[in-house]
């Protein structure tokens, strides 16, 4: 998977900002638009991940603090090991998984956490999934733009105005093209189609279950 030294690369490419002798944006300045677009990214696609934690005996509810950057939680399996899988109601607020089950846990089990965080990028790890790499580099392209025009407004440039403007323009387009990508994506995410499953203790054969985005 390409790291943030690749899609940097690529971005400088869609800035045409090239010239290692002149560049218009230094590496730290385009790393901090790109991680930027990925944490936007991550609201519509997160990263998706399966944690163990454990029940506390007599309660239903288990925090969710090792769950770095949670976005959201799409499914939890008590008593884990069964087949097939038993998922459980629960319900999320101010950090606690609460267990929506008529008992609660006699002891300490295991409850299987199926979520979604924000994506990784760094210079050793990517998480973003390579078919979402393009709009990455499109809205960090337009972060990166929109903000040397603010920059440049009202300073002496070499280009003058025309070209803060230019710059402004085009970042805008830009920033409008990955927030169409994003809402796209959000779109997709709440509908998943699949062969799921029904909370524990309930009936049916839904194909597809919703999830809220």
């Amino acid at each position: 998977m390409p790291d943030i030294n690749d899609l940097r690369a690529r971005l400088r490419i869609e800035l045409h900002d090239e010239d290692s002798g002149a560049y218009r944006w230094e590496d730290s300045v385009l790393d901090r638009h790109l991680l930027r677009a990925v944490r936007d990214l991550s609201f519509g696609w997160p990263r998706e991940q399966k944690t163990t934690l454990s029940t506390s005996a007599g309660s239903r509810d288990l925090s969710l603090a090792t769950l770095t950057d949670l976005v959201r939680v799409y499914a939890v399996e008590y008593p884990v090991g069964r087949y097939p899988a038993s998922f459980v109601p629960h319900s999320v607020f101010a950090g606690t998984l609460t267990l929506l089950t008529e008992q609660a846990p006699a002891d300490v089990e295991d409850v299987d956490v199926f979520w979604g965080g924000v994506h990784t990028l760094d210079e050793s790890t990517s998480t973003v999934p390579t078919v979402a790499e393009d709009i990455v580099l499109t809205g960090a392209a337009g972060f990166a733009a929109v903000e040397l025009a603010s920059f440049a407004t009202n300073r002496a440039n070499v280009g003058g105005p025309e070209t803060t403007r230019h710059y402004m323009d085009w970042g805008e387009r830009l920033l409008r093209r990955f927030h169409e990508s994003l809402r796209d994506l959000g779109d997709r995410a709440r509908v998943r189609p699949s062969s799921l499953y029904a909370a524990a203790g309930e009936a049916g054969s839904q194909s597809t279950v919703r999830w809220e985005g």
